[in-house]
């Protein structure tokens, strides 16, 4: 990650730009970079060529060190309403999605409408059913290790298909007279093969605590809250007899994971002792 962040931002913003008077280098889940990378960013922010503008985008910016955050100019960004995002997916004939579906996707996506799109294609909605079998099978119904497994292929295969598709789009580029040699290929196509699996996994990951905070709320008795609503009976049969306290919990032991995971973990063995340590907290 250092790396990258020398050699993508911090040697690149050295540079004039071919065409124009800037450019402009954007850094996206700012807070995913570990401390050295931020540190080693911290002289081009500080004073960066004036032709440059840097500009970080992060959900968590309190994660930021303070360094990098005292030579920001903070601009926050509101999540688009429920509405607008309901809005804007029935106008999409093509998912053929009920209302439920769609009031529920919406929920879900935290006011991300490309996210919403994604979870009524048969990808996305692959994805919510692996999610809820996480939540099945740690709670007893089911076998934990073939749901975190079935999540993991998922996201495996959306990575291979990203760094395929990298890989032909670069390699057309380079056919075209963009020179880049054969080795700059492989590692860009194998970056978005993983930057791809690692973002469909967290996904997962956070459809799956979603889950569990609609199963704390159902068993709290306000299944009105629910960001699954498409899926209340399901919520409400995993709900009896389910001690809220332990769904809550659940949720913080899924998104320690989805933080662990940002430091570059074993995928597989950050799963694995997730759904050990969910199944311990639903017993």
């Amino acid at each position: 990650m250092v790396e990258e962040v020398r050699e993508r931002v911090i040697r690149a913003a050295a540079y004039r730009p071919y065409e124009g008077g800037k450019r402009v280098f954007v850094v996206e889940a700012a807070e995913a970079m570990r401390d050295e990378s931020q540190n080693a960013l911290l002289k081009t922010l500080e004073e960066p060529p004036g032709f440059v503008h840097l500009i970080l985008l992060s959900s968590e910016p309190a994660a930021l060190l303070e360094t990098i955050a005292s030579r920001c100019q903070p601009v926050d960004f509101v999540p688009l309403p429920v509405e607008a995002v309901e809005a804007a997916l029935q106008g999409d004939a093509s998912s053929g999605a009920e209302a439920d579906e769609i009031a529920a996707t919406a929920r879900l996506s935290a006011g991300d409408v490309e996210l919403a799109s994604l979870l009524l294609s048969e990808p996305g909605r692959k994805l919510r059913d692996e999610a809820e079998g996480l939540a099945v099978a740690t709670l007893g119904n089911g076998e934990a290790a073939s749901s975190w497994q079935a999540m993991l292929r998922s996201a495996e295969q959306a990575g291979e298909e990203a760094e395929s598709a990298t890989r032909e789009a670069l390699e057309e580029e380079k056919d075209a007279g963009v020179k880049r040699s054969a080795r700059d290929i492989a590692d860009a196509a194998k970056r978005a093969g993983r930057r791809r699996r690692t973002d469909l996994l967290d996904l997962g990951l956070h459809l799956a605590a979603a889950w569990f905070r609609d199963l704390a709320a159902t068993a709290s008795d306000a299944a009105d809250v629910a960001y699954n609503r498409d899926r209340l009976a399901q919520l409400q049969s995993q709900a009896e007899r389910l001690d809220p306290g332990s769904a809550r919990q659940a949720v913080e032991l899924i998104q320690d994971t989805r933080r662990r995971l940002d430091l570059n973990v074993s995928e597989e063995l950050a799963l694995e002792a997730l759904s050990f340590r969910l199944e311990r907290a639903s017993s």
